[in-house]
């Protein structure tokens, strides 16, 4: 998708209407508190500017025999613009550790918390305690929402920046997208002076061409100044990562911030994004909730969250679902309680060299087993419904392994935080039985012994 707006389907009589989105001729704020987001358009009877001669996007439709081809189809990728960088060996996938889920709720410390120095410190020794690569600052580092370029009068920015950088942290700032839009070469320059690795762009919430032409804009220039870039509020991918894989991830799914105000992130919405939404590329789900909860025992809570599922139902997320840079969304003081669950989330990577679904229907469960070097992750998840599995690792090279197993406790499907660590040797060939209870999951690592 390049200088040219998005393509939506809407259900018709006849199957499905395109709709494209409208030229935006002139947009104002929005009145109330939130119009430093959210947006008045006047659309034009025209939906692009653009060259009479020139290559229009691609649109794909994705039709396979099995469930088990479509989380890891590629067309997207395989048909988008190639690469546009000569070096991108600056460019580093990793961990992330987040703020904004966990509300800046840490416990457990001589400090109060929220959105000051002492508290991101805490996130930054623990980020460096767990091999976390970087850590975000969303909303509220900045002087205010439309002034991105001076810190909180709580933060000492520069004390942390330089403290994070001894720990081998990475920072990424939060920022809305028009303050961006109206000053991104003085702002992109500020961030890279500053000693910032990236960028977490938020609140476009349109896919015009003026917008689409955004997104192109933020990469390249990012990329100039060897920033990454994560679009949230933002429309599903479309192929820029491939032409500036500097993009590192993109929203533009119903994640796990739902949690914290609807009861609508449920196993079977889990289960059903890795067949539509991922299809397309990354997705920043933000998964990681240390507390889960049974059907019965979830209520939505913005300042504790909780999740859908089991402990393992979290776990497996960051085997199944892909996001270059990922977040453990939870806060830092959960993490150190749960350390064994915590240490195993942490050796899990965030991009692979092979993946294979060894079991897959839609909105039901998934099964996957990926390699990373010589290691091989195995991540399993199911709906409401519990489930049970035998799989083969014939998949796996000649020699033995030695594979830790992080699954469902017996009472999972009552307390879903209950999980049972195992481990075992196993050759290729070898079978083994996986159970999940009711919103469950599974997940393994293995290594060569």
């Amino acid at each position: 998708l390049y200088d040219y707006p998005g393509l939506f389907l809407e259900r018709s009589e006849k199957g499905f209407d395109a709709k494209f989105s409208p030229f935006v001729r002139k947009s104002v704020p929005a009145a109330g508190r939130r119009g430093d987001r959210n947006e008045i358009l006047t659309p034009a009877p025209y939906i692009a500017r653009t060259k009479g001669r020139r290559t229009y996007p691609w649109r794909v439709f994705v039709l396979a025999d099995r469930a088990a081809d479509l989380p890891v189809c590629d067309l997207v990728w395989q048909l988008s613009r190639p690469l546009q960088l000569e070096d991108t060996g600056w460019i580093h996938p990793g961990q992330v550790a987040w703020d904004w889920w966990n509300d800046w709720n840490v416990f457990g410390v001589d400090f109060e918390s929220g959105i000051n120095t002492a508290t991101y410190k805490y996130y930054i020794d623990f980020a460096q305690e767990f091999g976390l690569e970087y850590l975000i600052f969303d909303e509220g580092w900045s002087k205010s929402t439309t002034n991105v370029m001076e810190p909180a009068g709580s933060l000492d920015l520069e004390e942390l920046i330089r403290y994070a950088g001894e720990r081998g942290v990475g920072i990424i700032l939060w920022t809305l997208w028009k303050p961006l839009d109206r000053n991104m070469g003085a702002i992109l320059d500020l961030y890279r002076d500053w000693g910032v690795k990236g960028i977490k762009v938020d609140f476009m919430q349109r896919a015009d061409q003026g917008m689409v032409n955004f997104y192109e804009r933020v990469a390249r220039e990012a990329a100039e100044r060897h920033l990454l870039v994560d679009f949230h509020g933002a429309f599903k991918p479309s192929g820029l990562r491939r032409a500036w894989p500097n993009v590192v991830n993109y929203e533009g799914v119903k994640g796990m911030e739902h949690d914290k105000w609807s009861r609508d992130i449920t196993p079977e919405h889990d289960l059903t994004i890795p067949f539509i939404r991922m299809v397309a590329g990354p997705m920043d789900f933000t998964p990681g909730a240390m507390d889960n909860a049974t059907e019965q025992n979830f209520c939505p809570r913005n300042s504790r969250p909780m999740s859908q599922g089991t402990r393992c139902h979290q776990v497996a997320m960051y085997v199944l679902y892909d996001a270059p840079i990922q977040m453990l969304a939870d806060n830092p003081s959960s993490y150190y309680r749960e350390e064994e669950c915590t240490r195993f989330i942490s050796r899990i990577p965030t991009t692979f060299d092979q993946t294979q679904v060894l079991e897959a229907e839609v909105s039901d469960y998934l099964i996957m087993a990926r390699r990373k070097g010589d290691t091989w992750y195995l991540g399993a998840m199911c709906d409401w419904t519990p489930r049970s599995f035998e799989i083969s690792l014939d998949f796996l090279p000649e020699g033995s392994y030695r594979m830790e197993i992080l699954q469902d406790g017996v009472n999972a499907g009552k307390r879903a935080t209950d999980y049972k660590r195992t481990e075992r040797t196993v050759q290729q060939g070898s079978r083994i039985g996986i159970r999940m209870a009711g919103g469950g999951g599974w997940a393994a690592i293995l290594t060569p012994e």
